[in-house]
């Protein structure tokens, strides 16, 4: 067999994805399982998103669309970083890609070459770090420790920056942890951030509709316009509007960036699908009442999720302030045995366990770089999280 590329040794299974897999086999097997492990809203897409996309289909908006995305949906765009952030941009320094990962990938492969650094806050979403090494680069993990909210302290920022740092990556709220920073501590990031002008900022806002704080959500662009020559902001319309099949992601940031970032895509995908940019354009310019309503719901099940989880021996879940996840400490369940026979030495052990014993899945904390913890994705309806939270309970109380 003829060889494969080296850099495959790099490519990792996501951990949420081998989760899932094992879950759906378990499933497979007749078994009955809850699974928490991926962040996708259990809610349907508005009926007027799909109305536009049918509409499109009907209209003959089949073709091949620009490979950075249609005028109509990169206008919305421009709108909607206008009304939500006072964030200015033109035509040419906004691109659409098919999914916000995709927007991650094309700005890190446009710009980090083998060896180069970038500085990801841990807590965080894996893929940052696996695509990051995918293409020779180095993740620089920072701790955000629980005691302070799982947040960004300006200093450990400062202490990672090298003249090697290409990228620092900023997600809130924050996958997986919720957090979110205030506008005081956002703004102590930036003072950092201005300190190093060598280094991009990705500020990754795709939760930013998902926050329950009292005062509206703010992001880095907008906190420190000095930051804006540097700063790409990325979104989307999968976690909002509850579209993730429909792979749509956006950003906005410098019109050389994102033209760099439009080629690296030109080569890998080309354009995006019309019909989907069509539904996208329907869910930014259509009525926003459904996405408050949404989170009003998420806020509530997270509040149960969070007292349900404290409640269980050994558990202890912070409250978060954004996005549909909770990251849970499960310290003092560890060095004890579950009601099977199973000793728990980590958090994989909790996780493995607990899908074996009660057939709850979700991911454990090691995989986003800090332990040990466990995510839950808390999008799904009321009755899974209740039967989740029973399991949940079952398998802390069985413990000796």
């Amino acid at each position: 067999m003829p060889a494969l590329a080296q850099r495959l040794g790099r490519a990792q299974v996501a951990a949420t994805v081998a989760m899932t897999n094992k879950a759906r086999a378990l499933r497979e097997a007749g078994h009955d399982v809850v699974s928490l492990t991926i962040g996708e809203p259990d809610f349907a897409t508005p009926p007027h998103v799909i109305a536009a996309a049918h509409a499109a289909a009907l209209a003959g908006d089949t073709k091949y669309p620009p490979q950075d995305g249609t005028r109509a949906l990169k206008d919305a765009v421009c709108r909607q970083f206008r009304r939500d952030h006072g964030l200015e941009f033109g035509l040419d320094e906004v691109m659409i890609s098919n999914g916000a990962k995709q927007v991650i990938y094309n700005a890190l492969a446009a710009t980090v070459d083998e060896g180069d650094e970038v500085v990801i806050p841990v807590p965080s979403w894996v893929a940052y770090s696996l695509t990051t090494r995918l293409i020779g680069g180095e993740p620089v993990h920072v701790t955000c420790p629980q005691n302070n909210g799982f947040r960004l302290r300006p200093e450990d920022l400062d202490a990672a920056i090298t003249p090697r740092t290409r990228w620092l990556i900023l997600n809130f709220p924050n996958n997986p942890t919720g957090a979110v920073p205030s506008r005081a501590e956002l703004a102590a990031l930036a003072e950092v951030m201005l300190r190093h002008p060598h280094v991009w900022i990705m500020s990754d806002d795709m939760y930013a509709h998902l926050y329950y704080g009292d005062e509206p959500y703010v992001t880095l662009a907008e906190i420190e316009p000095r930051l804006r020559a540097r700063t790409l902001t990325v979104g989307g319309v999968s976690k909002t509007y509850a579209m993730t099949g429909w792979r749509i992601g956006y950003a906005g940031g410098p019109r050389d960036l994102i033209r760099a970032m439009v080629t690296v895509q030109g080569h890998v995908a080309a354009g995006v699908s019309t019909i989907g940019q069509a539904a996208a354009v329907a869910a930014l310019d259509g009525p926003q009442e459904l996405v408050a309503e949404r989170a009003a719901v998420y806020r509530r099940r997270r509040d149960f999720v969070v007292d349900a989880l404290n409640a269980c021996p050994g558990l202890s879940c912070h409250r978060p302030e954004g996005a549909f996840y909770v990251f849970p400490n499960v310290a003092g369940c560890l060095g004890r045995t579950t009601a099977g026979g199973r000793l728990l030495q980590t958090d994989e052990d909790f996780a493995l366990a607990l899908l074996d014993e009660q057939h709850v899945a979700l991911v454990h904390g090691a995989a986003f770089g800090m332990s040990p913890y466990l995510r839950i994705s808390y999008a799904t309806d009321d009755a899974t999280l209740a039967r989740a939270m029973e399991r949940i309970a079952a398998f802390t109380h069985g413990l000796r």
